[in-house]
């Protein structure tokens, strides 16, 4: 059940691969879905040099949707900051992600050249990845995404202070009505508070969706942390 699904990619446009993008969807979405969601704000989201990939969660039960299955990354009690995580759901994802991740690394490709991030659940996933699980990471970024008030990504970094984290790009829609601006921007001032390095964008008239000028940032912002080297 913890098994991820398909693996949808964009193939480097040129040099050979030196770098990699791991892109997490939303709850309920799939790899396939957010590929073309970000192909359409920016048709040419792909670089000489780097291999995109969009991973589908696993199929599993989702107690927000009366424990309906849905294609999600960890199970949560509720969509609010105040519930306590669901560990032993964040843990199976771990070894999934770990998995992933260590392909890339097999492939020649080391950690600090690979940049995960996603949108809402799957910026959630990337917290998690960059702050816990993998901290050589060459960024981390999050579009409409959080952490739940006591989060595991802050109990990690307390207990790890002076340790050097991957940088952070965050953005966030100040009409999202599923996950607040407030919560977002709680997150970002949380892990900075933290030690975490990075930058908060706000996107006017945006509600819980993706865009094309925060896509565009998103974009800039990879081809700076990983230039074709």
């Amino acid at each position: 059940m913890s098994k991820l699904g398909a693996l949808h990619i964009t193939k480097h446009s040129g040099a050979k691969q030196t770098a990699t993008v791991i892109f997490f969807h939303g709850s309920g979405s799939t790899g396939a879905d957010i590929k073309e969601w970000v192909r359409l704000m920016v048709e040419q989201f792909s670089f000489p040099h780097v291999k995109v990939l969009f991973p589908t969660a696993p199929l599993q039960p989702y107690t927000p949707a009366g424990g309906m299955m849905s294609n999600v990354w960890f199970d949560r009690a509720n969509i609010t900051p105040d519930v306590p995580e669901k560990l032993d759901s964040l843990a199976r994802i771990e070894t999934e992600v770990k998995n992933l991740i260590k392909t890339e690394n097999d492939a020649g490709i080391p950690s600090d050249r690979i940049i995960v991030g996603g949108f809402s659940m799957g910026g959630a996933l990337a917290f998690h990845t960059g702050y816990r699980w993998d901290r050589k990471l060459a960024g981390v970024f999050a579009f409409s995404s959080f952490l739940n008030y006591n989060s595991a990504v802050y109990d990690e970094l307390k207990n790890n202070t002076g340790v050097t984290y991957p940088p952070l790009l965050q953005i966030h829609g100040n009409q999202d009505d599923l996950v607040p601006l407030k919560w977002g921007e709680e997150t970002y001032q949380k892990l900075k508070s933290l030690g975490i390095q990075g930058s908060f964008f706000v996107q006017e008239r945006l509600g819980h969706s993706l865009n094309r000028r925060g896509i565009k940032i998103i974009k800039d912002w990879i081809d700076e942390k990983l230039p074709n080297s």
